[in-house]
């Protein structure tokens, strides 16, 4: 009996399904580095055609390509940047599709890229091992063996990848909860209230900063309470999820924290205290933000900005109004960031721990770098140093195309792309007013943030290889 061409071709279809199928299982072994990127450009064109349909619009109008793709982005990368008011131009299947996008993005880009490979490939390879405890601790995952003092170890990253899950619902549920009477309390009507206290509870844990209601936060100025819940919220998502996985293993016993664990909670509690100080002596007199206050508002208003700079991306007080010398220590606030395998952005405070510990050992006259009795290796100092001179550079770019395209004072410019790379979402009103083609660089810009300094650091330390020889040694003029 023959074979029919229609039955040779149905026939064709499984082999060739199979094929990819293996090729993208391969991919998640291979490169996990890559195969994130492509989980997050993936999600972020899916949730681009969601919100351009006209049901996610207020007005059952279809949105601009450019609005849509920008809030997608900033969604996924759980920024909070917008080009649109997101309480009134979204309709509440709009708000909905934010919601989930925000959630899915906060996982963080190889945990959730390990955690498809792991469906797809049903195990995790010893490479993909490596670069997702790399995102669990991107500076301490380097070739060679893996140091058993690493804040995760290899056997414990399916362990953690269940953290991460599990973690995320708990703490956003708590938060939620928490919220409910705060936003009852504060005037908001009991059924609206039941959508809005998971929403920021969403928004301040993945340290987003969208808010559903109009106004945002400003009628909330005054409620310290509410105010004191996000700033909880948005530390405990800053922080990491490796820190958060140390911290619930050994409770407050400070023997049993890493160095990774240390360094975070120590870098992130000063920037905090040095950037409320910083806002506390530079905005005092200022009548546009806290020149009308008394000095309890001044200090407590102080102290949330600082917390949201870092990349909660909240704000009571009206950006465009703070003084240049504000702006410049809150970009530098934006730009460091939160820790590494957070919700926060930024080159990360590890990074900025690693190179000041470095400094201080170069002031010293010391050979080697040292913290809480450990010696922090060399190509941790130089992963460091990549992470730091790629967001650099991207911000750079991004500042002088944006203002070359809107000739809008630098100051502006410079506060909001380094917001986007730091996925902060505070914004001194440019933001939202930026014609398509300057639109399209912040989306982009976005995007590296979020993605490129995971990736690089995850990339290097995957790839380096040991090297059974040396060059003859000469020295440049440095300084």
């Amino acid at each position: 009996m023959s074979m029919s061409p229609g039955g040779s071709f149905v026939r064709r279809i499984p082999q060739q399904l199979e094929r990819i199928w293996d090729t993208v299982r391969d991919l998640t072994t291979a490169s996990p580095s890559r195969f994130a990127v492509g989980v997050f450009s993936l999600l972020i064109l899916i949730f681009t055609a969601l919100l351009s349909l006209p049901a996610a619009a207020a007005d059952g109008r279809r949105t601009a390509l450019a609005d849509a793709l920008f809030t997608a982005m900033s969604t996924i990368c759980v920024t909070g940047l917008t080009t649109v008011d997101t309480a009134t131009h979204w309709s509440a299947f709009g708000k909905t599709i934010i919601f989930i996008g925000v959630n899915i993005g906060g996982m963080g880009v190889l945990t959730l890229a390990s955690i498809l490979g792991l469906v797809i490939s049903k195990r995790l390879g010893l490479r993909a091992k490596l670069i997702a405890a790399g995102d669990s601790n991107p500076l301490r995952a380097h070739g060679g063996p893996v140091n058993e003092g690493q804040t995760v170890r290899l056997g414990e990253v399916g362990q953690l990848l269940r953290t991460v899950a599990l973690s995320t619902l708990l703490i956003e549920g708590v938060i939620a909860v928490t919220l409910y009477p705060a936003l009852i309390l504060a005037g908001i009507e009991p059924l609206a209230a039941l959508w809005e206290a998971p929403f920021y509870a969403a928004m301040a844990f993945t340290n987003t900063g969208f808010t559903p209601n109009p106004g945002g936060l400003e009628p909330f100025a005054d409620d310290y309470v509410l105010l004191t819940i996000l700033m909880i919220a948005v530390f405990l998502g800053s922080i990491g999820f490796p820190v958060i996985y140390t911290l619930a293993r050994t409770t407050w016993h400070l023997k049993g924290w890493s160095l990774h664990t240390k360094l975070t909670l120590i870098t992130t509690v000063l920037l905090f205290f040095a950037g409320a100080i910083a806002f506390l002596g530079l905005e005092y007199d200022n009548p546009g933000t806290f020149g009308s206050m008394d000095a309890w508002d001044t200090t407590f208003q102080a102290f949330f900005l600082s917390a949201m700079t870092r990349s909660g991306g909240f704000s009571v007080v009206d950006i465009g109004e703070l003084y240049g010398s504000s702006l410049v220590v809150g970009s530098m606030l934006m730009f460091v960031g939160g820790g590494s395998a957070s919700t926060a952005g930024g080159i990360k405070v590890t990074t900025l721990a690693v190179l000041a510990l470095a400094v201080w050992s170069e002031a010293r006259g010391r050979a080697s770098v040292e913290a809480f009795g450990r010696r922090i290796p060399s190509d941790v100092q130089r992963v460091a140093l990549s992470v730091v001179a790629w967001g650099a550079t991207i911000v750079a770019l991004s500042t002088i195309t944006i203002a070359q395209i809107t000739k809008a004072p630098i100051a502006e410019v410079l506060f909001d792309v380094i917001s986007a790379f730091g996925t902060v979402g505070l914004s001194t009103g440019l933001t939202s007013e930026l014609p398509d083609p300057a639109v399209y660089v912040m989306a982009l810009t976005i995007f590296m943030g979020r993605i490129g300094t995971v990736t690089l650091a995850a990339a290097v330390a995957a790839t380096s290889r040991s090297q059974l020889y040396s060059l003859p040694v000469e020295r440049p003029i440095v300084g």
